[in-house]
């Protein structure tokens, strides 16, 4: 009995926050609401909350809300801090124009390539590559339809294959500097099995041998199925649309170098230290945020030797911190999260859940539990448009349940991070999609036919590599 009106509560709350997500709702004070509630309820049944270290406040009725103050003050200790001074670098980024430096320059080389189709999974790469410096799926999707969009259109692509391919370019590049890495890292790091794992060996070690052969992969197949829905449609008469395209960077060659480099300099120097800690045998201890902090400085002193003022780089500086403040919304995002998951641990779900995956241990069966989060994943990728929140609801739980399942958790996290990024492109309410149709003027449902093959084989050879490596 016990055990039905446990499992009632917890269905009963992951509909809600299912709901209001794709309700388009605030899905952090969902999950923030969610979690008090689901605690009230634990020590209404005489359970504890908040885990074995919790100290009551002494007054019962508020130690719901200091589970969530503590889980703030740990956040922002940890993962947090990462993901506030990422966003202020971007920030800053933009503010000098070395984003747009760098988009022009990756972009640039596209002009001499003659043959349309050979365009696809080149255009497709490099827009990967350029989520490393503008992460946001919809901000990297407007900047190229301004910026590639014109000169793709001019070279012969249709509109729909120059669509589909600028629609997925925010897919699985591996990244240091990705918040979805850094809130995996962190967790997998508390644990013994992954102790003094950094976001750069999570990432160089584990996520970029299975990220980047998906990105081939999926090159390769956009290749074909653009070719192919090309041929079916040659027949169809399409609206062309023009679309102004934004004036080319002014600049002489030593600008253009270091301001492309810039944006991308905390990942080739993190990558850097990796290599001579590899090869050289000496550990060097650059933390992602130092890097950003070295990289920043540097960016500080361009700035000053460019606008040969110190006083106007130091001014612009203010973006850094305002972008700071900017991504606290996804740290109030994570944290949500991580008070949710305590709610559904304090009515006892979680060690249930446990019981269950160590009942099926060593039937072979292994695979279920990543199966299971991705099809998850992606159904609510499809509804929502976002599988951010669904992520980082269930980075606190992959590690224990990858453990009582008698499997790696690697083979858990990977697959669920890679899928909700992948399979966002073939969402016809995913913000990126609406921007791209809209301003192409296409339907949803006919862009994401165009992306939908492409995307699904990289979910199945990413789930399948993973599988291969990790289970």
């Amino acid at each position: 009995m016990n055990n039905f009106i446990m499992y009632s509560i917890a269905l009963m709350s992951v509909i809600i926050v299912i709901v209001m997500l794709i309700k388009k709702m605030d899905i952090k004070i969902t999950m923030f609401a969610m979690g008090v509630v689901l605690m009230y309820i634990a020590m209404f049944m005489g359970n504890t909350i908040g885990g074995d270290s919790f100290k009551s406040s002494g007054l019962t009725l508020l130690d719901p809300l200091l589970v969530i103050i503590n889980e703030f003050k740990s956040s922002l200790n940890s993962a947090g801090f990462i993901i506030m001074i990422l966003g202020g670098y971007t920030a800053y980024m933009s503010s000098i124009g070395a984003n747009e430096v760098t988009v022009h320059t990756l972009t640039k080389p596209i002009n001499k390539i003659k043959s349309v189709y050979i365009l696809v999974p080149v255009v497709f790469l490099i827009g990967n590559l350029l989520s490393l410096v503008i992460p946001s799926a919809s901000n990297l999707a407007i900047i190229l339809l301004a910026t590639l969009y014109p000169v793709l259109r001019q070279a012969g692509m249709t509109p729909l294959t120059t669509a589909a391919v600028i629609a997925t370019t925010a897919t699985v590049m591996p990244t240091p500097l990705g918040g979805d890495n850094v809130a995996i890292a962190t967790e997998l790091a508390k644990y013994p099995e992954f102790a003094g794992l950094t976001v750069s060996d999570y990432v160089l070690k584990y996520h970029a041998i299975v990220s980047i052969p998906t990105l081939i992969i999926m090159a390769v197949v956009h290749f074909f199925w653009q070719k192919l829905l090309d041929k079916r449609t040659a027949n169809q008469k399409e609206n062309e649309v023009k679309i102004d395209s934004v004036e080319e960077v002014k600049g002489g060659i030593l600008f253009r170098t270091v301001y492309t480099i810039l944006p991308v300099f905390p990942i080739l120097l993190l990558i850097a230290i990796y290599l001579f800690d590899m090869f050289a045998g000496v550990t060097v201890n650059v933390s992602v945020e130092l890097a950003v902090v070295v990289s920043f400085v540097i960016a500080i002193l361009c700035e000053a030797i460019r606008n040969k003022s110190t006083s106007e780089a130091l001014q612009k500086t203010e973006s850094f911190f305002k972008g700071m403040g900017n991504s606290m919304s996804i740290v109030a995002l994570l944290v949500a999260a991580t008070v949710y998951v305590s709610g559904l641990k304090s009515i006892g779900l979680i060690s249930t859940l446990q019981t269950t995956m160590l009942e099926i241990q060593g039937s072979g069966l292994g695979f279920i539990l990543p199966l299971i989060l991705v099809g998850l994943t992606i159904l609510i990728v499809l509804l929502s448009g976002s599988g951010t929140a669904l992520f980082y609801a269930l980075v606190p739980l992959m590690m224990p349940l990858a453990t009582a399942a008698g499997i790696n958790a690697l083979a858990v996290t990977i697959p669920m991070a890679l899928a909700g990024n992948i399979i966002r492109a073939v969402s016809p309410v995913a913000a990126v999609v609406i921007i791209v149709a809209g301003t192409v003027k296409i339907s949803p449902l006919d862009l994401v036919k165009r992306t939908s093959i492409p995307m699904i084989s990289g979910v199945i050879s990413m789930f399948i590599l993973s599988m291969i490596l990790f289970l």
